[in-house]
């Protein structure tokens, strides 16, 4: 064992507290760029743009923590953003639109766990496919072209306020509650973890590996779908290339978070602060003024050092 494994067993301080002292030392670094970053109105204005990625990253959680992965998270929500705003153009009333929309994300998602689980193809090349495909038919669908004609209502998805507090905040916080009583609190958790730690060995047990990837897969279109109804709410317009590059903050978030990516590890408390960091990145990078590309730059440098420290960590436990 090295010098530096055995330093980090006997500090035995857990992957959450270090993710919290990051996120505390980001939000100073933030701050010292932009005073007006700590005020609590760009502070909870800030809680309105990671919802959707964090919704999408609470059902990542669950997948990668089975060895999995889905990168179709993107082009899922922009389909189904298609989905609602052309039905409703073609007359749907607009609660039909939503339900839709909702049905598209899941049965997204359920097409994704068929060839994942029925045809034992692996979940990177099955969702690299419907990455394409899905974005593929949402262009198709669109022929390019946007709608936001939307009545005053659907704003309310999006853009209220309850309170202080973002309405989609509200919406987030009770996905977490839920989503961590799955994996925490149920045997349905306990399967996740099985998985992923050895499929065979939880096959054997009795595990039914392929029903929870079903409801794996479908239920991150789900909540994919909820995201798109929120994000096409707050931006007021569907087209096909929303949602467009979302996956590698939703990833980024989630290995972040502690999440290993061989499988059997990862929490929601991690993932949570996973979101947070990234958002907080985000945000302050743009008050900074910060290109976009350079974002995206930082971001996939932060994204290779999360799985270099998960690594560590994960050596160091062992």
């Amino acid at each position: 064992m090295s010098a530096a494994t055995a330093a980090l067993k006997r500090l035995k301080f857990s992957r959450e507290a270090v993710l919290l002292g990051v996120l505390i030392s980001l939000v100073v670094v933030m701050t010292l760029l932009d005073p007006l970053f700590l005020s609590p109105t760009t502070l909870l204005n800030t809680s309105r743009f990671f919802v959707e990625v964090g919704l999408m990253a609470l059902g990542m959680t669950l997948i990668i923590i089975t060895g999995g992965i889905d990168l179709s998270v993107g082009s899922n929500l922009g389909l189904v953003s298609v989905a609602v705003g052309f039905s409703y153009a073609a007359g749907l009333p607009l609660p039909l639109a939503i339900l839709f929309g909702l049905v598209v994300g899941v049965a997204a998602g359920f097409f994704n766990s068929v060839f994942i689980t029925f045809l034992d193809l692996h979940p990177l090349v099955v969702t690299l496919g419907t990455f394409a495909l899905f974005q593929g038919l949402a262009y198709g669908l669109s022929n390019a072209d946007a709608v936001s004609d939307f009545p005053p209502w659907f704003a309310y998805f999006g853009q209220a306020y309850l309170g202080p507090v973002p309405g989609q905040l509200i919406i987030f916080v009770v996905a977490v509650a839920v989503v961590w009583i799955i994996l925490s609190r149920t045997s349905f958790g306990r399967y996740v973890y099985a998985i992923g730690n050895n499929e065979e060995a939880a096959r054997f047990s009795g595990v039914p590996i392929r029903r929870v990837k079903i409801a794996l897969y479908s239920g991150i279109g789900l909540l994919v779908a909820v995201a798109a109804v929120i994000y096409t709410s707050r931006v007021y317009t569907a087209r096909g290339d929303t949602g467009l590059g979302l996956e590698l903050d939703v990833i980024s978030a989630v290995v972040l978070g502690g999440a290993s990516i061989y499988g059997g590890s990862g929490t929601i408390g991690g993932t949570v602060l996973g979101v947070l960091i990234i958002a907080t990145l985000r945000n302050g990078l743009i008050l900074a003024g910060v290109p976009s590309t350079w974002q995206l730059f930082i971001l996939g440098v932060l994204l290779l050092v999360a799985v270099f420290l998960n690594e560590f960590f994960r050596k160091g436990e062992e």
